[in-house]
């Protein structure tokens, strides 16, 4: 199993470090978190340095995933991410075995799909994303880069979910409706 490291050690972190320890293929080598939050443990895994740290890290560990969440805003994760690929690790998908992924779905590098997602046949999700629980993506569905669709959402079939957007807590989409780069979507919202 090849080690991974992730980056950033708030809520969203527990979430993916579930989803790794049930996915079972990666081993998590530790959490690199803000300067001046680097030692202690998150859940079972030693914090092991800062975002300082990842030139260093790199040379020992080649795969990692941005484990910081997007509630307010995806600035971090996106500086997270390019600074990860600069720096030369893996961003590899990690995908719940709780989850469905219809084999007609494209998947990009560095997203999380958390358990009891199902998404559909021809759905492409871009890069950065976060896909969390219970999230449902309908056929035809495309979702840009450094996107968070919440807990429990529902995208219908044909929908397009602009770069950068947040889709909060079981809000609704019509079918085949574009949703602009950089939208939040509040949670329970029936977007039409």
């Amino acid at each position: 199993m090849e080690d991974i490291i992730l980056i950033g050690g708030g809520g969203h972190c527990k979430s993916v470090i579930d989803v790794i320890e049930e996915e079972n293929r990666f081993n998590i080598a530790g959490v690199v978190e803000k300067k001046h939050c680097s030692e202690g443990k998150i859940l079972n895994y030693d914090v092991i340095g800062s975002d300082e740290d990842l030139d260093y890290l790199v040379k020992k560990i080649k795969y990692a995933i941005i484990s910081v969440g997007q509630i307010y805003t995806v600035e971090l994760r996106i500086k997270l991410f390019e600074q990860a690929k600069k720096t030369g690790f893996i961003l590899p998908c990690i995908v719940s075995p709780r989850a469905y992924v219809s084999k007609y779905a494209t998947i990009g590098e560095g997203t999380v799909i958390a358990h009891d997602v199902l998404i559909n046949a021809n759905v492409e999700i871009g890069k950065n994303c976060i896909i969390n629980s219970k999230a449902l993506i309908e056929h035809d569905s495309k979702v840009k880069d450094n996107c968070h669709i919440s807990t429990g959402a529902l995208i219908n079939g044909g929908v397009m979910v602009g770069e950068n957007s947040f889709v909060g807590s079981g809000a609704i989409t019509k079918q085949n409706i574009s949703i602009r780069e950089n939208s939040f979507i509040k949670a329970g919202s029936v977007v039409k």
